[in-house]
């Protein structure tokens, strides 16, 4: 007899998520996936100025901060068909780039590391057989004996305390851990150093984006930030200098710490090369322009779709074929429960049905979710550094084939250990070393740009409500570090008439759709196996492979109808 395992909440990710699957003969035969908070972001829009809507769409989420502003100011250039100035796409790029090498480094070492680390084995680690570890893998600093034997000592402090914070979030000790104590204290020194470098290389944010999380340097049109090589207070030599020096500190720490770590963990997890494939579709829309018009198709990273693991082809993309299902979400549609709605003409109708008691198992034949289930063609896909690696490796692009290339031959396997866990993980850190690379050209390019005297930083010409059409649809889009995100926006006499966001984890965690497909992490976890279902450490190992975002998935929370705050503009 199946028994149902529930996991709620599900920790190191953002937002609330609650997994139920059920078990038998040792593995997952069936698993359902609930976004557990209602989304209405949309909603506030409502009425608003598209002008402001990145402002305050860029508030769905703390963690990947830059991601719906840049989507959202492009749905809106769409829409009154705005061409940005070089400068402009130049200093968006970099902004976009170092959130998505933070983000990579943050998932693989604060996120997910735990799910393949166990803490307690480190503490039983030879501080100089771990040197000597480090020493055949990097060249990075903080290698010494001494190094390695205050990390135990400290992590040591954290156990005996009762308390051990940052690393308890975890299964310690269980069976399913492979690692060595010497790989264990290894990862767990560069969890330490992923925190200090995230607060240095996060500064970048700081100087194009005025602050972070939520830069505040966008606009409809361009950046606000100046660029005047003649200017302390604007873009000018000193401060690309130390841009640059930021970018170079990302690619430093991802080339000696990130990739070697990878490297180091994935041969004793190779069996996860055969785990978690889940729908088998994946899907990029394509980003970082290197081209200066509307609708340019010259992108860094290209757009497509790979269709049941078929690496020999790229299939195009067609925006009017996305759709979305609220069958088994907690919405209504005028249409009917059963109909695929397009974004653009999208609602969001909330209407809870779901169990009155918190610890009530799900109703799973009927609605179980805060979160809508997008389709392309009305087939399931998966989003995400796997999705865009996958498509560029299958469109010919040269780095993203080295990189991949270079990685399986490390780990002898073939490209199709790509689709699982273990490849959704490889793909984040490709993607991370790739996009660290680009960013030096981005920031050269920007450099050559300001010495040549282009100081142009916004297009201008279309500010002004009075020179709108009265109607206007727009599409922005944008690969955010978890994946393909879309935004549409409905402009009518100058105000938002309607706005819908389809975010990667929507893609990724929606629930079943009106055929009763299930969705990327429904079906991923079919077949896993569990060592101990009371510890279900092989559940998270997928579902976090994601990196799932559910803050963006599902945006509002208030169960009791009580008003938080008020928030009026004149």
């Amino acid at each position: 007899m199946a028994e149902r395992l529930v996991l709620d909440p599900v920790t190191r990710i953002e937002g609330h998520l609650r997994i139920e699957a059920s078990v038998g003969d040792g593995q997952v035969t069936e698993a359902w996936a609930s976004g557990t908070m209602f989304r209405g972001m949309e909603l506030v829009l409502q009425g608003r100025d598209p002008r402001d809507a990145w402002l305050f769409t860029q508030r769905i989420c703390g963690v990947c901060t830059t991601v719906h502003a840049l989507a959202s100011v492009r749905a809106v250039e769409d829409a009154l068909g705005i061409t940005i100035p070089p400068n402009a796409r130049l200093i968006r790029h970099l902004i976009a780039a170092a959130q998505n090498v933070h983000d990579h480094v943050i998932h693989f070492y604060i996120l997910h590391a735990l799910d393949w680390v166990d803490v307690s084995s480190a503490l039983a680690a030879d501080p100089e057989a771990t040197a000597a570890l480090s020493r055949s893998i990097t060249d990075w600093d903080r290698s010494g004996v001494e190094h390695f034997a205050a990390v135990q000592q400290r992590v040591q402090k954290l156990v005996d305390s009762g308390q051990p914070g940052f690393l308890g979030s975890a299964y310690w000790g269980h069976p399913a851990y492979r690692l060595p104590p010497e790989a264990n204290l290894l990862a767990v020194s560069h969890y330490l150093d992923a925190l200090e470098f995230q607060r240095r290389y996060i500064r970048l944010h700081a100087i194009l984006g005025a602050k972070n999380p939520h830069i505040q340097t966008l606009l409809v049109g361009g950046v606000a930030h100046p660029v005047d090589p003649n200017s302390q207070n604007a873009l000018n030599a000193d401060e690309l200098g130390f841009i640059a020096s930021l970018a170079e500190d990302g690619l430093d720490f991802v080339r000696r710490v990130y990739i070697p770590d990878l490297l180091l963990v994935a041969p004793f997890y190779k069996e996860w090369a055969g785990i978690g494939a889940g729908v088998g579709n994946y899907l990029s829309y394509g980003d970082f322009a290197l081209e200066d018009f509307v609708g340019s198709d010259s992108v860094f990273l290209p757009a497509g779709r790979i269709v049941n693991r078929d690496l020999s082809q790229v299939l195009p993309v067609d925006m009017g074929q996305v759709s979305e299902y609220v069958t088994r979400s907690w919405y209504d549609y005028a249409e009917g429960d059963a109909a695929a709605v397009h974004p653009s003409v999208g609602e969001t109708r909330p209407h809870y049905t779901g169990p009155e008691a918190p610890y009530s198992y799900l109703n799973v034949d009927e609605k179980y979710s805060w979160i809508k289930a997008p389709r392309y063609e009305d087939v399931p896909y998966e989003v995400g550094p796997l999705a865009r690696m996958l498509v560029a490796y299958a469109s010919g692009h040269q780095r993203v084939r080295e990189l991949v290339d270079l990685v399986l031959s490390t780990l002898e396997v073939g490209p199709e250990a790509l689709f699982s866990t273990l490849g959704r993980t490889a793909a984040r850190g490709i993607e991370a070393l790739l996009m660290a690379e680009k960013m030096g050209d981005w920031v050269n390019e920007l450099a050559a740009n300001v010495g040549a005297g282009d100081l142009r930083i916004h297009a201008g010409s279309q500010w002004d409500p009075s020179t709108w059409p009265k109607e206007a649809v727009g599409f922005g889009s944008h690969e955010a570090p978890r994946g393909a995100l879309g935004h549409w926006v409905r402009i009518a006499d100058g105000k938002i008439a309607n706005y819908q966001c389809v975010v990667p984890t929507t893609w990724n965690a929606s629930p079943r759709d009106a055929q009763g497909q299930p969705g990327p992490y429904e079906l991923s976890l079919v077949g896993t196996p569990l060592a101990d279902p009371e510890r279900p450490l092989e559940i998270l190992r997928t579902i976090h492979s994601f990196d799932p975002c559910l803050a963006c998935a599902v945006h509002l929370l208030d169960a009791t109808g009580k008003v938080v705050a008020k928030v009026t503009t004149q």
